[in-house]
């Protein structure tokens, strides 16, 4: 499996990768089993020193299905960053047609189940101090009784993904030139909304770094 990139949208910086993960990291983890395809979307934590390219942790419920038979076996996680719709009007040129700009990463490996209680509670607690605001009222996976833990790591199951490959797909109208470029980032920003100025704000930084290379 893999994702449809053409050469201009192609992403393949190892910090740029990660850092998206890192921002965008409420992912779609997809697995095969049994002739069938399954999809959880779930928290991901990042840790860029394990493994040759990263390892991804998470958990999922003990009730969901999808955990069951697939220890050891090959995933697909998909990042999904900003996104908006792209009018040829913009381009103000003939002959175009209309386009969705994105910015996506996939990440492939093996998943295995954290069996260990005391891995699934360090995975959980590694979540917990990514996502938990850092301030003394932000809550702490100490705070409950042991009792309350014990029942909280029975109810998930933790696992880990070394990351095998990873693909990034920067859409952003490379494929114009940079006139064209100019004119949908000034459409995008005055449409307004917070996808639209994400991805006029990546089309802008793309035109910028092609300048300095």
């Amino acid at each position: 499996m893999k994702m449809y990139i053409p050469a201009s949208f192609r992403e393949t910086d190892p910090a740029r990768l990660h850092e998206f993960i890192e921002q965008h990291s409420f992912g779609i983890l997809l697995t095969h089993r049994d002739a069938e395809s399954v999809a959880s979307h779930l928290p991901f934590v990042l840790d860029r020193n394990s493994g040759t390219q990263g390892t991804l942790l998470g958990h999922v419920a003990r009730a969901n299905d999808q955990w069951k038979g697939i220890d050891g076996s090959s995933v697909l996680v998909v990042f999904h960053g900003p996104h908006a719709y792209i009018s040829p009007q913009w381009y103000e040129a003939t002959n175009v047609v209309p386009t969705w700009n994105y910015v996506a990463v996939h990440v492939y490996g093996r998943l295995r189940l954290l069996a260990d209680n005391s891995q699934a509670l360090a995975a959980l607690r590694r979540t917990v101090a990514e996502y938990e605001p850092d301030s003394p009222a932000g809550w702490s996976i100490n705070e409950p009784d042991a009792e309350f833990v014990e029942g909280l790591l029975e109810a998930i199951v933790g696992f880990e993904i070394e990351i095998e490959r990873i693909e990034g797909k920067w859409k952003l109208s490379q494929n114009h030139d940079k006139e064209r470029r100019a004119t949908v980032v000034r459409a995008l920003q005055e449409a307004g909304g917070e996808q639209r100025e994400q991805i006029a704000e990546l089309m802008s930084k793309a035109c910028r770094a092609k300048r300095d290379r």
